[in-house]
């Protein structure tokens, strides 16, 4: 990754948090230590964040911090071709006719590319997916009501009346912090709620995560493994993660990154 990419990550990993640890930003950028601590230091001498112990922090952190987790903005670059192939291995479960739940994320907004020549349903809680779909599909596009996120350009309600309990979806797709043993994982309250009553409203749940997912934990637990019907993710999923989806009767798909359709390798 160019340094300049770099330091656009940092600095929008900053105004995300607190403090973001140097191994948080290793994780985002894939570089090394040595390599972010000498950025950290750059971009402490440009004025432009401040050098803590093991980190950085922003210079006027900002009032609202918002959802946990990282901005849309910063998620959208890593591991762009895992997320690209999953997305395809996703649309191809989809029948044109259906209903479906596509909720926001940075792996489910990949969708919107191979979703421009199907005609499907589409309720969805991300601005990125429904402003594409309305220009570049035929898809019918449903948006619920709730609050605005604009880190990562969501629509969260926890309110019982709102438009998605009329809504019946034949499969959901989402993402997730982590996928482990006691099941799908989420680091915000209020992101958990929304999340649940979307997967309410849907008959089978696919799970989106790239394999990096299966070694990230959260506090909290979104849904338990037994909910989830298919996870998607790229060829590096371990081993022990494959065997302890298959114990719970998950059906997984494995692809290949950066690979067309057929070279899609379905493991039931």
């Amino acid at each position: 990754m160019h340094e300049k990419e770099r330091h656009r990550i940092i600095l929008s990993a900053v105004q995300d948090r607190p403090v973001v640890t140097v191994p948080d930003l290793c994780s985002l950028t894939g570089a090394s230590e040595a390599t972010i601590r000498r950025d950290i230091a750059t971009l402490h001498m440009q004025k432009r964040l401040r050098r803590v112990r093991g980190g950085a922090e922003a210079i006027s952190p900002p009032a609202f911090v918002g959802l946990a987790g990282r901005p849309f903005a910063v998620n959208q670059a890593i591991r762009i071709r895992e997320k690209q192939a999953i997305a395809r291995a996703a649309v191809a479960l989809c029948q044109d006719g259906e209903s479906i739940i596509i909720n926001g994320g940075t792996t489910t907004f990949q969708m919107v590319h191979p979703l421009a020549t199907r005609r499907l349903q589409v309720l969805t809680n991300s601005f990125p997916i429904a402003e594409h779909l309305l220009k570049h599909s035929k898809n019918s596009v449903m948006l619920p009501g709730g609050v605005i996120y604009r880190e990562q350009n969501i629509i969260l309600s926890p309110f019982e009346n709102d438009v998605t309990r009329n809504f019946y979806a034949r499969r959901m797709f989402m993402g997730a912090q982590g996928l482990g043993p006691l099941g799908l994982m989420e680091a915000d309250p209020l992101l958990i709620q929304a999340e649940q009553k979307l997967i309410g409203q849907a008959e089978e749940l696919v799970v989106l995560v790239d394999s990096s997912k299966f070694a990230q934990r959260s506090s909290l637990v979104l849904c338990p493994l037994d909910r989830i019907a298919t996870v998607i993710t790229d060829e590096g999923i371990p081993d022990h993660a494959a065997a302890m989806l298959a114990a719970a009767d998950v059906r997984l798909i494995v692809v290949a990154a950066g690979a067309g359709q057929e070279e899609v390798e379905a493991v039931s």
